[in-house]
């Protein structure tokens, strides 16, 4: 029990780096001109959708 505690906590912990940098790498190469540019000469823009755009109240 004295060892899976810490065990545990280090892998949230672990978890928790990787979504960071995860994140901060995908927002500053999307965010980036060269990113920007790569988008427009490969059209990879992908249509974001949130789970909200599904709801029942957005049906037309």
């Amino acid at each position: 029990m004295e060892i899976l505690i810490p065990f545990v906590l280090v892998i949230v912990g672990l978890f928790i780096l990787y979504t960071v940098i995860e994140a901060a790498v995908r927002k500053g190469i999307n965010r980036s001109i060269i990113g920007q540019i790569v988008e427009e000469k490969y059209d990879m823009k992908k249509d974001k959708r949130s789970f909200l755009d599904d709801d029942l109240d957005n049906d037309e």
